[in-house]
């Protein structure tokens, strides 16, 4: 009982800081390397492996070159008077852990791909990805994203959540090809 006593703050303490380690994500270049891996599963766009999802891997890119298209022009758009902050759990657990368990989350409907997937569109959205993301540097520290599970999130944990959807997707695709 008394090493429970002490196991939970322990718990607790270690999950603060590395929250506060990995709340945010400061590098300019921080999506360069997964960007360039995007583009490198354009040729693989049509494989698909129904015992790992039930999209293709068109689907898992398009999704996440919408998700940091549409995530970095709100970021923008954003007012940094108007940025309030608050304690959210999820936030912490995935921010922390750098994972988003699979078939969880449900992508809202701006972020939905097309019935067809074009390779000019996946083209398109990787060009502009990159023109956005290096806007984001520049953006007021509280710029801010609204996240619908994760509440408001600054301009550094918004960069730290794209880090983690982009992962969370490239690992979807990487395990779609493995066979």
């Amino acid at each position: 009982m008394k090493k429970l006593f002490w196991a939970i703050p322990t718990i607790v303490g270690v999950m603060l800081i590395g929250y506060t380690i990995n709340n945010k994500e400061s590098d300019a270049n921080f999506l360069d390397e997964q960007l360039t891996r995007i583009s490198q599963y354009f040729d693989q766009r049509t494989v698909r492996n129904e015992e790992i999802s039930s999209a293709d891997v068109a689907w898992h890119l398009d999704h996440t070159l919408k998700t940091i298209n549409n995530i970095s022009r709100n970021l923008e758009r954003s007012d940094p008077n108007k940025f309030t902050s608050s304690f959210n759990i999820q936030q912490v657990v995935v921010h922390t852990t750098g994972i988003i368990p699979r078939g969880v989350a449900k992508s809202p409907k701006a972020v939905l791909p097309p019935d067809e997937i074009l390779l000019d569109s996946l083209k398109l959205q990787l060009a502009a990805a990159r023109e956005n993301l290096s806007k984001i540097q520049g953006l007021d520290e509280d710029a801010f994203y609204s996240h619908s599970v994760f509440d408001n999130l600054d301009r550094d944990q918004t960069r730290r959540f794209l880090e983690i959807h982009t992962n969370h997707h490239l690992k979807i695709i990487a395990d779609i090809l493995e066979k």
